[in-house]
């Protein structure tokens, strides 16, 4: 999937996460993360992320994630519809990536 503009999911309420993804000129995820559980929880979030993206097939991006506490389904769920929306797909199957 080739993301094309900016997409945007997520809220900055409580026990959600906020996810922005911009075109990236290189060939490379960059992922920026801020969250109020950076420590203890900062690894799985990006994992959940980058394994996210990958099923999404998204090699080059720029990844902004703001989290205020999200479960990882919300994660993922957040992740999947910002990069559609990012990529312009009209053809979205929500959920096929599970």
């Amino acid at each position: 999937m080739k993301i094309k503009k900016r997409g945007i999911a997520g809220t900055l309420e409580s026990s959600d996460v906020m996810v922005v993804i911009n075109p990236h000129d290189s060939q490379e995820i960059k992922l920026i993360v801020q969250s109020k559980v950076e420590k203890q929880f900062g690894s799985s979030i990006r994992k959940t992320v980058k394994d996210t993206l990958e099923k999404c097939g998204v090699v080059s991006a720029v990844v902004d994630v703001r989290d205020q506490g999200a479960l990882d389904c919300v994660i993922k769920a957040r992740v999947e519809a910002a990069a559609y929306r990012a990529s312009d797909e009209k053809n979205v199957k929500f959920g096929d990536l599970s």
